[in-house]
């Protein structure tokens, strides 16, 4: 069986025109990943699936445990939760804990969240562990993350503290992100706080770190990172009107470069892409022949009303095609899936949907089989004409 295409214009399924090519985003970062999370569009990849360390940005996976605990009833908002020695050991950013403290769950996950506490992370970690420490929490972590598809990343410790097998790919990190967002929504506000003065301990450490969160660009999360390993990094999320952009990016020299260089891949986000709706489910997009059938075709069309994400500088028309196995053979019942629509896009990753049959199309009787045999036939023996 050959495999049959109907090719159209975008042109013909949204009425649009389109401007010049595509221009690839030059970042400053070491490492990035942009993805448009309603399209799925993944906007920019920059050395995306190198396992790099991922210094604070790897405490999202803690959270995103943590909340998984929540939900579960594992964990309890208000449960208070011892401080060991170890979780107090560690420097850096913390929530100046020490043994004599029991924290409520509340708190030390918007101490992680907004103050980047080490030491809150520890205490998370060792309560969740399946041996009570953060080594085994570690552990967990890691076939965590393979589970949800993050399949560069390995934990060594909760919080990101510098370790030589504590590593993470900026794809991985945009997963985590994704699911974050979709998986907690009552929990991702709190990602947008700009402030915790946790029982008034630091007043130097009570400032979110996300430099976004005040630009009025629609930043509302995620997390931000940084040794001297790993340089300056972050973990973002921006929501403009009915699209919502994630990026990570890490390698930056400074907290202004990352600032600096964080706005700018928001702004080219939003500025130089919009979204648009293609046609409605009712819409017959092609025909398609069938054969053995009670009709010769069968009409194509969308499921709902996908989104399509397109640059706004296009020259070319965007190229589309339906692709199928063809002729389809009947009987074919309304609803079937039988052909993708393939949406291509100058500078973006091909676009796929499915598409389903209009109607039903019952299996011929004696007329139609015997116009089916005669076309099979004929081409034949116009195969054998042509030397095929």
């Amino acid at each position: 069986m050959t495999r049959h295409s109907s090719l159209f214009t975008v042109l013909a399924l949204t009425a649009l025109i389109f401007g010049n090519s595509v221009r690839a985003f030059e970042t400053r970062a070491q490492a990035a990943f942009v993805i448009d999370q309603n399209s799925g569009t993944v906007l920019l990849a920059k050395r995306a699936d190198i396992a790099l360390p991922p210094a604070s940005m790897s405490k999202l996976m803690t959270l995103f445990m943590a909340f998984e605990a929540l939900q579960s009833g594992r964990l309890r908002w208000k449960e208070k939760l011892p401080v060991s020695s170890h979780a107090m050991s560690y420097g850096g950013s913390t929530m100046f804990l020490d043994t004599t403290d029991r924290v409520t769950v509340e708190d030390l996950i918007r101490g992680i969240i907004v103050l980047s506490g080490n030491d809150a992370c520890a205490v998370i970690a060792e309560a969740l562990s399946i041996d009570g420490t953060e080594a085994g929490f570690a552990v967990m972590m890691t076939k965590r993350a393979k589970a949800l598809g993050m399949t560069n990343s390995v934990f060594a410790n909760s919080n990101g503290w510098p370790d030589i097998k504590q590593r993470m790919s900026m794809k991985d990190l945009a997963i985590l992100a994704q699911r974050l967002i979709s998986d907690f929504p009552d929990q991702y506000p709190m990602f947008s706080e700009k402030e915790f003065a946790f029982d008034g301990r630091a007043p130097s450490n009570s400032r979110n770190r996300n430099p976004l969160l005040s630009l009025g660009i629609g930043a509302d999360g995620l997390k931000t990172g940084h040794t001297s390993e790993a340089g300056f990094g972050l973990v973002g999320s921006a929501k403009q009107g009915e699209r919502r952009v994630i990026f990570v990016l890490t390698g930056l020299e400074s907290a202004k470069a990352r600032s600096d260089e964080a706005e700018r891949i928001v702004t080219w986000a939003f500025r130089q892409f919009s979204l648009k709706t293609l046609k409605k489910p009712a819409d017959i997009l092609a025909q398609v022949e069938v054969w053995r059938g009670s009709s010769n075709t069968v009409g194509l069309s969308l499921i709902g009303k996908p989104k399509i994400l397109v640059p706004m500088d296009l020259s070319k028309n965007i190229v589309s095609k339906v692709v199928y196995q063809g002729p389809l053979q009947a009987p074919i019942t309304k609803g079937d899936k039988v052909a993708e629509l393939v949406i291509s896009v100058p500078g973006l990753p091909s676009s796929r949907f499915p598409l389903i049959a209009t109607e039903t199309v019952a299996r011929g009787g004696f007329l139609p089989r015997l116009r089916t045999a005669a076309l099979v036939l004929l081409r034949k023996v116009n195969g054998a004409i042509s030397g095929e």
